[in-house]
C-alpha cells in the first residue's frame, strides 16, 4: 500500500482535480490519498476568522462570497453534466451555508475558528469523491475527524490513530483499493475539531503511513522534489535526488517550505521511504528520502526567518553548570525550542523562533544575569554528510561565507548540518554565496 498526499496547488482547480484523479487511478495497487484544501482556501478561511474575531462581519461575508463564487465556478467545470453538478453543488453548498451561519452568529470563539479552518479539506475530499463516483471509480472516504487525534500535549495520539484508522478500513467493501481522506484536520484530546498546523497535510500522510506500515509515502507538490537552495532567492537551483531522513528533517525544520517540519519523524521511525514528486511533471524522479543516501557531499541549504538571539551573562551567583541548567529550564517551562546555542564560562548565546522575548521569560532570565536581545535575524542551515571525519566540508562552507558577517555558528550537534546566524538583510547574500561556492559546478541531476 502507498500513501499519496496532494497539496493545495495540486487540487487548485477542476482541471487539477481531474489530473490528480488520473494519477491516483493509474494503477490498481492499494492506496490512501490525502488531500489538502484547494489553493487559496485556507488563507481565505484564516482571514474570515480574523475578521470575525475583530467583529467585522461584513468583511468576513465579503471574503466568503468571493470564495463561494470560486467554488461554484470550479464545481461547474468539474461536473459539466447538469445532474452531476446539482448533486455536487448540493454537497459544496452545505459547507458555505455552514460558514454563513457562523458569520451571522452572535459570538465567535477559537473553537469556531477551528471549525472554519477544517472546511477546506472537507470540501476538496467531497469534490474528489463525487468526481470519482461520476467516473465509475470505487473509492471510500476515510473521515479524518474519526481517526486523526492529538493528545493533551497537542502531539499526535499515534495509538488512537492506528486503532481507529484500521477500524475504518475494515468497514470498507471487500476489494476496495482506493481511499480518500482529509489532510491537516483532526480532533484534540477533548474531541474538539483542531488541526496539525499549516502544512499539516504532510504530517497526516506520514502518520497514516506509519500507522499502516505502508511501502511508500508520496508527497505531491508543484515542484520537482527538494531543491538545493531556495528558488525564491537563488535562480540556479537543482533538485536533490536522495536525502537521508535526518537531512530532510533538518531542511524542513530550518525553512524548506516543501515539507512540514515534523512530518519526517513518523516515516523515519518505521523506515518508510518518502518520495517528493511533482504533480505537473509526474514522470520527473523527484526526491527520495530514506535511510539510503549519497555520501561525501553537501546536499542543500535552507533558511529560517524571524529569529531572536539572546545573550545572557551570568551574575556569578550560580555555578557554571547550574547556570546553564537554569537557562534551559526556563525555556522548557515556556515550551520554546532553542535552535542554536554557544556558551562560555560566564555567558550563553542562543536563538529561538519568536519575534520577541516573552515578558515572563525575560523576568526569569534577569534573575540569572544581564541579557541582550536582538530580533529579526535569520538562520541559514547547510545540510549534507558532515560527519567530523569528512575533513574540509566545514571549511568550504565558511570559506563561501568569508565576506558575510556571521553572528553565530553551530556545528557538531548532528552529523548532517552546520548552521549560521546572519542579519536578515544578509539572507539572500548568504544563500547566493553558498550556491555559488558549493553547488555551481557540482549540482547533480
Amino acid at each position: 500500500m502507498k500513501v499519496m498526499k496532494f497539496g493545495g496547488t495540486s487540487v487548485a482547480s477542476a482541471e487539477r482535480i481531474q489530473h490528480v484523479a488520473n494519477l491516483i487511478t493509474a494503477t490498481d495497487e492499494p492506496k490512501i490519498v490525502v488531500l489538502s484544501a484547494m489553493a487559496g482556501t485556507t488563507n481565505a478561511l484564516v482571514e474570515i476568522g480574523h475578521q470575525l474575531m475583530a467583529h467585522h462581519r461584513h468583511e468576513a461575508l465579503t471574503i466568503l462570497t468571493k470564495l463561494k463564487h470560486k467554488y461554484e465556478s470550479e464545481t461547474r467545470k468539474l461536473f459539466p453534466d447538469t445532474k452531476s453538478y446539482d448533486k455536487a453543488w448540493t454537497l459544496v453548498n452545505e459547507t458555505f451555508f455552514f460558514l454563513e451561519q457562523i458569520c451571522y452568529a452572535e459570538s465567535f470563539t477559537l473553537f469556531d475558528e477551528k471549525k472554519i479552518l477544517a472546511r477546506g479539506e472537507l470540501l476538496s475530499t467531497a469534490m474528489m469523491l463525487r468526481h470519482l463516483s461520476d467516473r465509475g471509480i470505487q473509492a471510500v472516504g476515510l473521515p479524518a475527524l474519526e481517526y486523526m487525534r492529538t493528545d493533551k500535549q497537542a502531539e499526535p495520539d499515534e495509538a488512537f490513530i492506528e486503532e481507529h484508522l484500521k477500524g475504518l478500513i475494515k468497514l470498507a467493501p471487500e476489494g476496495t483499493h482506493l481511499f480518500i481522506t482529509e489532510g491537516y484536520i483532526c480532533r484534540n484530546a477533548f474531541g474538539d475539531i483542531d488541526n496539525l498546523q499549516r502544512g499539516g497535510s504532510d504530517y497526516t500522510a506520514t502518520l497514516i503511513g506509519a500507522a499502516l506500515a505502508v511501502d511508500e509515502i508520496q508527497i505531491w507538490t508543484d515542484i520537482d522534489g527538494m531543491h538545493n537552495n531556495d528558488p525564491r532567492f537563488v535562480d540556479a537551483t537543482s533538485p536533490v535526488r536522495r536525502l537521508h531522513f535526518e537531512e530532510a528533517s533538518e531542511l524542513a525544520y530550518f525553512g524548506a517550505k516543501i515539507l512540514h517540519p515534523t512530518c519526517i519523524q513518523p516515516a523515519k521511525r518505521r523506515s518508510i521511504p518518502v518520495r517528493l514528486l511533482n504533480t505537473l511533471a509526474p514522470e520527473a524522479p523527484g526526491t527520495l528520502i530514506s535511510l539510503d543516501t549519497d555520501k561525501d557531499m553537501i546536499k542543500a541549504v535552507a533558511a529560517k526567518d524571524n529569529i531572536t538571539m539572546l545573550r545572557i551573562r551570568s551574575n556569578h551567583q550560580l555555578s557554571h553548570w547550574c547556570f546553564i541548567g537554569k537557562v534551559f529550564s526556563l525555556f522548557e517551562h515556556h515550551c520554546i525550542p532553542i535552535d542554536m546555542v554557544a556558551s562560555t564560562e560566564a555567558s550563553i548565546s542562543l536563538t529561538f523562533e519568536r519575534p520577541s522575548l516573552p515578558d515572563e521569560l525575560r523576568i526569569g532570565l534577569l534573575q540569572l544575569g544581564s541579557i541582550e536581545v536582538e530580533h529579526g535575524l535569520t538562520i541559514v542551515c547547510i545540510v549534507g554528510d558532515l560527519e567530523w571525519e569528512n575533513i574540509g566540508f566545514e571549511a568550504q562552507i565558511l570559506n563561501a561565507l568569508r565576506e558575510v558577517p556571521i553572528r553565530m555558528i553551530s556545528y557538531g550537534g548532528s552529523d548532517y548540518n552546520l548552521t549560521v546566524l546572519v542579519e536578515a538583510e544578509d539572507k539572500q547574500r548568504t544563500l547566493l554565496a553558498l550556491s555559488n561556492h558549493l553547488f555551481s559546478s557540482t549540482a547533480k541531476e
